[in-house]
């Protein structure tokens, strides 16, 4: 999925600065079953709007929240939740920190690179998906089951400096030199430019995501996880605001994580009801879901949503000071940040 990843973190400074208004071209619908239902009683007028801008269209990364949608327990807490894809680079990013928008779905490195990079005063209130799901994979008959297998190699990536650093660290690791292999930016075709032998292996797809479309294409599938060769340990997904809203909006935030955590709580006991939730609002326009591939998607990203001493929502501010150390050292940030800047706890 992170072949679909924006990353010109300058256009959020942009925005900032009123050059481009992308609230106005950013696809939106307002979904909620219930909430459309009830929106001409007293009750329903009482709702408060929390606009939510995801990083791609729904998928199985965002089965907490339109369980949640879908089940009431926004409602509960006194939220509609108006959720909006992305239509310009990193709006997630972009639109939380100039205000038009409340919470984005978002990315733990693209947060410390607009703090570093850009001086974009975002910050993470809660993890979605503590575990990585980026991994470096490849189809079965390249037999590239280890970094040492990449030697002589084409990797394709998404021309993201982020990705770069991580095959650059993954070959270190192993003993090779960055020569050692070839990178190509293959654009958003990662697993077209695999499938057509374009190149052997990329970097970026999602192992809850890319890795269940291309199985259920008939392709075998080898993934190599980049935290377990060199790069340190990361939380994927965060629920991102702006400093400012994260200060004076903390209860409703705060009313947004419980429902959210009550989703993923549903899901866990439920996922086949999660799984039908998510394809309620699926984008068959854009971006249409395949009912087994998602069930597999959303088996993954149960499995990764928390890990040992990592409650769901929780933030390790450890594993973000060790990531900006290896973000400057990889030259992916050019100066240090502190990791107590972009944590901001709500809930427990």
């Amino acid at each position: 999925m992170k072949n679909k990843r924006f990353t010109a973190v300058a256009t959020a400074a942009a925005i900032m600065l009123g050059v481009c208004g992308c609230a106005g071209n950013t696809a939106s619908s307002t979904v909620g079953g219930s909430t459309d239902v009830s929106s001409a009683s007293s009750e329903a007028k009482d709702l408060e709007e929390v606009s939510v801008v995801l990083d791609w269209y729904p998928n199985g990364s965002h089965v907490f929240l339109y369980d949640a949608i879908e089940e009431g327990y926004y409602e509960e807490e006194g939220l509609k939740i108006k959720v909006e894809f992305p239509s310009n680079t990193n709006d997630a990013i972009s639109m939380t920190s100039a205000g038009k928008a409340d919470i984005g779905f978002y990315y733990m490195h693209d947060v410390i690179q607009a703090n570093a990079n850009q001086n974009i005063p975002v910050v993470s209130i809660g993890a979605a998906v503590q575990n990585p799901v980026n991994v470096l994979m490849s189809l079965g008959d390249k037999n590239i089951k280890t970094v040492a297998d990449l030697k002589g190699k084409k990797i394709g990536y998404g021309g993201s400096v982020l990705n770069e650093a991580f095959v650059k660290t993954m070959l270190k690791n192993a003993g090779l030199k960055e020569d050692d292999a070839e990178l190509i930016d293959v654009g958003f075709e990662l697993m077209s430019s695999m499938t057509t032998g374009q190149v052997d292996a990329t970097i970026g797809g999602f192992v809850s995501h890319e890795v269940p479309e291309l199985e259920n294409q008939g392709f075998t599938v080898n993934y190599i996880k980049p935290t377990e060769n060199g790069v340190p340990d990361y939380t994927e997904l965060v629920f991102v605001t702006s400093k400012e809203n994260a200060e004076k909006n903390a209860d409703k935030l705060t009313r947004f994580l419980r429902a959210t955590k009550k989703g993923y709580e549903h899901v866990k006991a439920n996922p086949e009801k999660g799984v039908e939730n998510l394809l309620k609002n699926q984008n068959t326009e854009n971006f249409p879901l395949n009912k087994d591939v998602e069930t597999k998607s959303v088996a993954t990203i149960l499995s990764l949503a928390e890990k040992d001493g990592a409650p769901f929502l929780s933030q390790s501010e450890e594993t973000w000071t060790n990531n900006i150390k290896w973000m400057l050292d990889t030259g992916v940030i050019t100066k240090s940040v502190d990791a107590k800047d972009m944590i901001v706890k709500l809930v427990d």
